[in-house]
This record gives C-alpha cells, structure tokens and sequence, in this order.
C-alpha cells in the first residue's frame, strides 16, 4: 500500500471522521447511527494511515 493523500486530505478525513463517530455515538440511534459511525471509522482509519482504496481503483491521489 503506497500512500496517496496529502496532508489537507488526510487532515480533512481525520476531522470529518471524530464528528461522524460523535454523531453515530451521542445523537443518532439504532440502525443509522451504526451506519453513520462505521463511516467515520473508515474516514478516521484511511486519514491516520493515509491510503485510501477506493484512490487506488480510480488511480487517483492527492498526494503531491
């Protein structure tokens, strides 16, 4: 895995992740607070190891 986010993306991802895991956990409930969380924790993991796969599929990257 060869890393492909830059640092804005990955900072971006990293914060985005934090407040979707927040909203899953304290204001959502049932069914789409799980959704909701299991998203943040995607986001929050490909912004702390800086690989995103779908990038890859799409030969993409934002990493300069």
């Amino acid at each position: 895995m060869k890393a492909n986010e830059g640092n804005l993306d990955r900072i971006i991802r990293f914060v985005v992740g934090l407040a979707l895991i927040a909203l899953g956990f304290w204001v959502m409930s049932g069914v789409a607070g799980i959704i909701v969380g299991v998203v943040g924790i995607i986001a929050l993991v490909t912004g702390a190891i800086g690989y995103c796969p779908a990038y890859d599929i799409f030969k993409f990257s934002t990493k300069k």
